[in-house]
């Protein structure tokens, strides 16, 4: 008799990322879900060619770059980190409507709970997906998304080469003076 063994796939086996989160941040970036490099190191925005770390820095967000190693140092900075799905996957695109449904009354009270000033939405995809809407525009949204000022901005993903570094960083700098407090930029 011929035993039957499970398909797993890469990703299978992979969990999501752990927020990097507190009560009153300035801002939480949200990422679509974890890369399957995240996943396995357990750190946001791992990947390669993710251009992150870069991009909030040169946006004024960091005074120095963050390595993915030191994820969590980005809370002495006002700022959080956490996904709206948590299933790793090697593109955002292999993630279905269906799992958008179902993580967004989790991911708006997450929100609520943590109450940030800004939550910054990496690429228009989650947003659309839980809100049913397609005529998304960048920038700061006209209405709040679990208490927070909702802000969409492009997604620093290697594989986002609509967009360039420079375009990026000019993206995240518009956030970084709305969230910057009077006097201080």
């Amino acid at each position: 008799m011929k035993r039957l063994t499970p398909s797993v796939t890469p990703s299978d086996s992979l969990q999501g990322l752990s927020d990097i989160l507190e009560p009153g941040l300035s801002v939480v970036f949200c990422g679509i879900n974890p890369g399957i490099r995240a996943a396995s190191t357990g750190r946001h925005f791992a990947g390669r060619g993710n251009r992150f770390w870069r991009t909030v820095h040169l946006a004024g967000f960091t005074p120095e770059q963050i390595s993915p190693e030191d994820d969590s140092t980005l809370l002495k900075y006002g700022c959080g980190l956490t996904t709206v799905v948590s299933r790793p996957t090697a593109r955002a695109d292999e993630l279905s409507q269906s799992e958008f449904k179902a993580a967004a009354t989790e991911f708006e009270q997450k929100i609520e709970r943590y109450a940030p000033r800004y939550v910054a939405f990496l690429g228009k995809m989650a947003l659309c997906a839980m809100s049913g809407r397609r005529d998304i525009d960048w920038g700061l949204q006209p209405t709040a998304f679990g208490g927070a000022r909702a802000w969409v901005l492009p997604n620093p993903s290697g594989l986002n080469r609509t967009f360039s570094l420079d375009a990026l960083v000019t993206a995240y700098r518009e956030l970084r003076l709305a969230v910057a407090p009077a006097g201080s930029v």
